[in-house]
């Protein structure tokens, strides 16, 4: 859905891109020592209260940033939103609708990890609206779940996918890993197969990297060999695409007509608020003007009524905002129809000619005026591809 604004052929958007919303709840159980995401290690008590709170409050100071646009996908991310009671949640969407409507066939996902799996609990969180649940498994096999560092085992996934469909949950996510230390051709694919028999309707399937500022950084573990990350990624990829999981991004594979809503906004250079300590946003206003904020990291910062909630904002130059598109568009398999990149950063499409010309030359782009796609070769050199859209 597109907002029409009230002054169409006016200087800026004569139109604006879906509204989203991410909502960022930062605690975990422990932090795993590959994660390099916002998160810290729970208290024995959680200020639910007072962060429901805070959030609302953050997103009354957004409300310039909504338009006219109803909210089309919510996704509670963290940290381990689980960790919040359903009582905390449901307080909490209760409060955003009253201030942003919704859009009638909005996705609420919220991230689980098995082992904060209650069947009580997420039955009373499909009360609250939320209808899409993502469980962060990465393995089934023990050992390789201790060097994650992870809190469950690889039992404690397999029910989290039973209590999830008790729940009235018929759409949700598993997240995997592969590349992981000392890791077989064969103990990836059993993962897989795992997953897969469990019945999920979409699967985040991605390579372990090493990022910097955590653990695995500092202390490196020994990750399988390229021709070994090869092997999986293409036998991986197969067995997937046999048991009707389509690939439609990099690491992003669904059922028919489950892909997620949410990471799809993200990628066609959607609009999205983002709440909650350390949460990123995109919005684009009627002006002409696309900015970026994230708001402040630490929780306790966060809480703080004397301190804002806002940390920073960006306004993406012009000369940047195909990069900026592109880096999100090229990422789906399916790329994107060529007009929607005027509609998202109102530059003529006749600009990217020359880049394109080259990227298709090199084989790395679909030869396609009507879209924007790139081959099955510049989706494995991605960083290559937008190279030739860097001004």
């Amino acid at each position: 859905m597109i907002a029409t604004l009230s002054s169409p052929g006016a200087a800026g958007f004569t139109s604006l891109p879906p509204l989203a919303l991410y909502i960022h709840i930062p605690w975990c159980v422990r932090k795993c020592p590959y994660c390099d995401f916002n998160s810290h290690a729970a208290g024995p008590e959680l200020p639910e209260d007072a962060y429901v709170t805070a959030l609302l409050d953050d997103l009354d100071q957004e409300q310039a940033a909504v338009q006219g646009r109803p909210i089309s996908s919510i996704f509670f991310g963290g940290g381990t939103p689980s960790l919040f009671s359903a009582n905390a949640l449901g307080r909490l969407l209760r409060g955003v609708e009253q201030r942003i409507p919704f859009a009638p066939d909005i996705e609420i996902t919220l991230e689980a990890n098995p082992g904060t799996f209650e069947q009580d609990k997420f039955k009373a969180y499909r009360q609250t609206g939320i209808n899409r649940l993502s469980i962060g498994v990465q393995s089934f096999q023990a050992a390789k779940l201790e060097a994650l560092g992870r809190i469950h085992n690889g039992d404690e996934a397999v029910r989290a996918a039973g209590m999830a469909r008790a729940a009235g949950f018929d759409n949700f996510n598993m997240d995997l890993m592969h590349g992981l230390p000392d890791q077989s051709l064969d103990d990836a694919l059993g993962d897989l197969r795992q997953a897969i028999d469990l019945g999920p309707t979409h699967l985040s399937w991605y390579q372990l990297t090493v990022e910097p500022n955590t653990v695995f950084w500092n202390q490196p573990p020994e990750l399988p060999e390229d021709d070994i990350l090869w092997d999986i990624q293409e036998a991986g990829q197969a067995l997937m695409a046999k048991h009707g999981f389509r690939q439609y991004e990099v690491s992003a594979y669904a059922q028919a007509g489950r892909a997620a809503q949410h990471n799809l906004n993200y990628w066609r250079f959607g609009d999205f608020i983002g709440i909650g300590a350390g949460a990123h946003g995109k919005l684009t206003f009627a002006d002409g003007r696309i900015l970026r904020t994230w708001k402040t990291r630490l929780p306790k910062d966060y809480l703080n009524l004397a301190k804002p909630f806002k940390a920073g904002e960006k306004l993406l130059p012009v000369d940047e905002l195909p990069f900026e598109f592109l880096m999100n568009a090229l990422r789906l398999t399916d790329g994107v129809e060529a007009e929607l990149f005027t509609q998202r950063t109102g530059l003529p499409l006749a600009q990217l000619r020359e880049a394109r010309r080259a990227a298709e030359q090199k084989g790395l782009l679909q030869v396609e005026p009507d879209r924007l796609a790139a081959t099955p070769r510049g989706q494995l050199f991605l960083n290559d591809l937008l190279q030739y859209f860097l001004t």
